[in-house]
């Protein structure tokens, strides 16, 4: 059953293949932001998959985030997610990504609860 408070964290060792230079977000050898958005929203769905019936599935549709530090190849980053606000099928997050004890990215992500043949059949 959703209810405000469910959390999940979710980890990343960085390889090259995360990084800025390799995804084409920049040219330097650090985690990509667009790979560290990737995580904050893995932690997200992966907080309420478990409550949310097999025929429905949240998708992603608003993130809002910081990202205030570089972190190198062979870095731990973990994203943590916790819902904070639910509206019908429109569900609130608070996400941070830490490398370590320091926050390198602070945010909101919004998904929502969708009929999965109806999303489906949208294609």
């Amino acid at each position: 059953m959703l209810h405000l408070g469910l959390t999940h964290t979710s980890v990343l060792i960085v390889e090259e293949q995360h990084t800025a230079a390799a995804i084409g977000s920049g040219d330097m050898q650090v985690l990509a932001t667009p790979i560290m958005l990737a995580l904050m929203e893995n932690a997200a769905l992966l907080a309420v998959d478990q409550d949310i019936p097999a025929e429905q599935a949240s998708v992603g549709g608003y993130i809002k985030s910081t990202h205030l530090k570089p972190s190198p190849v062979g870095a731990e980053i973990t994203a943590t997610a916790e819902l904070v606000e639910m509206d019908g099928r429109k569900l609130t997050f608070h996400i941070v990504a830490l490398q370590g004890e320091t926050i390198i990215g602070e945010g909101e992500h919004i998904r929502y609860i969708v009929d999965r043949d109806r999303f489906l059949s949208k294609l």
